[in-house]
């Protein structure tokens, strides 16, 4: 199996029943924020694009970037769907001129031509990506690959169940905002990027020791941010508190852990696999690379600027009432929700910075009443801050979800009261009917569902799936004094109270071991 690097979560495997070219994202994304790093603009698009199958693990558009496989991708090649609940990802690729697609079922293989069997694993959540997440399992002649990207699934026994893995590529940096656009101290921020890059570190490090493949590829991330504007948020400037390092700062923390068997693919690398081992050339010099990074991202900056010139003027729609327009979009939306307004509970104001950098439209997101309307000098918990070019644009657009958008270009500030709200998200990636509904759905499903199985951990019972989004704590839970922390996505717990201190609601049950429920307090469900 030959694996060539394309760039972030993006690569092509081919075999010799046939070729799969995955999650290819060459264009800028969220507002011409992000870009791939390394850069891959100068690959040989044409041949890549000239496969037989093509997979796109879910819709952030630094997996779908809907430009480039509209121009380079073979219109024959066959789309591999993962068993999404909406239809919307099948609907963009027909409206790209895609017609060949393979609706595979959940976990199950499919044994394609030539012996070539894969196997699609999709995350359903509402968290889970926009509406989805999935992760590509192959396998031909022996030599299996899990291409995990950026999904995090509550383990990975399902992929081990199917034969031991020769090469395992997963996430290990950052794809969010925060902390970096909170209006916080610059030493809070340092402090709360270092526990997220921390965290980051600990997840993979636990999905490597589930899976124990062959070979370790560190994959989809980091982006580059190449607009003078947020040049900061490159991991060039020494700050311990940066949420995307690279691959080669992987390497080496993966070596403190004992790790041996990283291999990094750059744009052009190519790893061929066996069952007995991996051969990989570079297009050059890995280390010579990463060592002279500032001055490849400084090349890039100036090469891309026209680009994000040219968005960025294309961003301003004087002519949208947007108080208007967005009273038309979100109200009805809000009277169809019941555990998402309930979730966020009180108002949401959006600050809207004028043409002039100086005036401000302040606009309210009133949950509980479900309306939007102009903000009346009340307290609220959330507050966004943004130009209101980026939100005419999202209205001019039709942009359906603001998370895959506005929130992933960190082009706004926030401030918030209390804890992270997940609904707040939840909902402004939700902002059409047949996603509000579905999340609804889900988490009123949710909402009813009991996990009635406890587990020990150190000196306290506690269930044994987490409340946030059912990871299994008895691989990813880890007690320190009265806290339990989820590693799979950060989220604590107060375990003599069950109440979650990273987020509202999702109270935990859990009680002393050997001592009853009751005795603790804690909540029984």
């Amino acid at each position: 199996m030959r694996v060539t690097g394309t760039g972030h979560a993006s690569m092509r495997i081919d075999t010799a029943a046939g070729s799969i070219l995955c999650d290819p994202w060459v264009n800028p994304a969220y507002f011409a924020s992000w870009f791939p790093f390394p850069d891959n603009s100068l690959l040989d698009w044409e041949t890549l694009g000239d496969v037989d199958y093509l997979y796109v693990s879910h819709l952030h558009r630094d997996h779908f970037d809907a430009a480039h496989l509209k121009r380079y991708v073979s219109k024959k090649a066959t789309v591999l769907l993962p068993e999404f609940p909406t239809s919307e990802m099948e609907d963009e690729f027909r409206a790209l001129g895609f017609t060949k697609f393979l609706k595979t079922r959940n976990e199950e293989v499919v044994e394609l031509d030539g012996g070539l069997k894969i196997m699609i694993q999709a995350l359903t959540s509402p968290t889970d990506g926009p509406i989805g997440d999935s992760s590509l399992w192959v396998e031909y002649d022996g030599v299996r690959l899990l291409n995990q990207n950026d999904a995090r699934p509550t383990d990975l026994s399902t992929f081990a169940e199917l034969g031991h893995v020769h090469a395992h590529m997963l996430q290990f940096s950052g794809a969010i905002w925060y902390p970096m656009v909170y209006e916080l101290p610059q030493s809070a921020k340092t402090a709360f990027g270092k526990q997220k890059r921390d965290r980051q570190f600990d997840r993979t490090w636990r999905y490597i020791d589930d899976l124990k493949a062959d070979h370790v590829f560190p994959i989809a991330g980091p982006p580059c941010f190449l607009d003078d504007e947020l040049w900061q948020f490159n991991d060039i400037h020494g700050d311990e508190g940066n949420i995307f390092p690279d691959q080669s700062v992987f390497l080496a923390e993966y070596a403190k852990v004992g790790g041996t068997n990283g291999i990094v693919l750059l744009p052009g690398s190519v790893s061929e696999i066996t069952t007995s081992g991996a051969t990989t050339t570079h297009p050059v010099p890995l280390e010579e690379f990463f060592a002279n990074k500032v001055a490849h991202l400084e090349e890039m900056r100036e090469r891309k600027r026209p680009i994000i010139e040219a968005e960025k003027a294309s961003w301003r729609h004087p002519e949208i009432d947007v108080l208007k327009e967005l009273k038309q979009r979100i109200e009805p939306l809000l009277d169809e929700s019941i555990y998402l307004a309930k979730g966020v509970g009180g108002p949401v104001r959006f600050d809207l910075v004028g043409y002039d950098g100086e005036s401000i439209e302040s606009i309210v997101v009133d949950f509980p009443g479900k309306q939007v309307r102009p903000y009346a000098d009340e307290k609220v918990r959330y507050r966004f801050r943004t130009e209101r070019a980026l939100v005419e644009h999202l209205l001019h657009i039709g942009e359906v979800d603001w998370v895959n958008s506005l929130f992933l270009s960190c082009r706004f500030s926030a401030a918030r009261i209390g804890q992270y709200n997940e609904f707040v998200y939840a909902f402004f990636k939700c902002l059409s009917t047949e996603r509000l509904q579905y999340a609804e759905g889900w988490y009123d499903e949710h909402e009813r569902s009991v996990d009635a199985e406890d587990i020990t951990i150190g000196d306290w019972t506690v269930q044994r799936r987490c409340p946030h989004l059912k990871a299994d704590l008895s691989r990813f839970g880890i007690v320190d004094g009265d806290q339990l922390t989820c590693q799979l996505h950060g989220w604590r717990f107060d375990l003599p109270s069950g109440r979650c201190l990273t987020s509202v609601g999702h109270k935990i049950r859990a009680h002393r071991a050997g001592e009853s429920a009751e005795v603790e307090g804690a909540e029984v469900r």
